[in-house]
């Protein structure tokens, strides 16, 4: 499982899927046709995407009961957003470190007629939003694979294949239950590429806990590869009874 991990094999991935010839402007996913914009994280190319709106339910023909408003943190070409919107949600900000990626989600979403409920913004996690922004679902499809903590990106396109350090990860783990609304809840896609066993250390320092909501394994080239739905909550103070979900999202 050690090479699944290695954050070489991914920034490998990550050029593949950049400078490869028969990179497409558009694709299909989900039964739809999206575009793809240069320097953005394809889809195609990764099983991560479907996974997540699998996870969120935003597949197949039934209604999926989709929250009022949805924080999407890192959403590339706007699959994700998009569906979300489409199924009923009625306010989705998406935003993405990558200027591409916000571009590509302002098309996608005109182009499926959701740009008046899609929202995308350039923003470093939580950077862009106010302080006083709730929202009733934060979902992440991070960038699981951790590089060295001194690793130097090359592109901005790298950061959707790994995490130096796993600093995106901490600072998301201590700050996302601060964006929720009383009953809302803290999302994480993350997979057997990661480290788990760090990120739950990270966690523990955070005052977090995680806690498997959904999982499945999929064939990535020879390797079988299992991916995680993590709820992120405030952990509970031992000495104190158990509180009710408002109760902990207020911590």
């Amino acid at each position: 499982m050690s090479h699944i991990r290695s954050h070489l094999k991914s920034l490998e991935r990550s050029n593949r899927s950049l400078t490869r010839p028969d990179r497409p402007r558009e694709f299909r996913l989900l039964d739809r046709n999206w575009e793809l914009l240069d320097e953005v994280f394809a889809p195609l190319y990764s099983p991560s995407t479907r996974i997540g709106a699998e996870f969120l339910g935003l597949t197949g023909a039934g209604s999926s009961n989709p929250p009022s408003s949805l924080l999407e943190i890192g959403c590339g070409t706007g699959v994700i957003a998009v569906q979300a919107a489409l199924r009923g949600c009625a306010s989705v900000v998406a935003t993405d470190i990558n200027g591409h990626a916000v571009e590509n989600t302002r098309r996608n979403a005109e182009r499926h007629g959701v740009a008046g409920r899609v929202t995308a913004l350039r923003s470093d996690l939580f950077s862009a939003l106010g302080p006083d922004a709730r929202f009733d679902q934060v979902f992440w499809s991070s960038n699981y694979v951790m590089a060295p903590a001194d690793y130097a990106y090359r592109s901005v396109h790298e950061r959707a294949y790994v995490d130096a350090g796993y600093r995106t990860h901490r600072r998301y783990l201590s700050e996302v239950v601060h964006h929720l609304t009383d009953d809302g809840t803290a999302l994480l896609h993350f997979s057997a590429r990661g480290n788990l066993g760090a990120l739950r250390e990270i966690a523990e320092e955070c005052g977090r806990e995680l806690h498997t909501l959904d999982s499945r394994t999929v064939d990535e080239g020879l390797d079988p590869v299992e991916h995680l739905l993590l709820e992120i909550r405030p952990a509970r103070d031992r000495r104190q009874p158990a509180g009710t979900r408002r109760d902990l999202a207020r911590v």
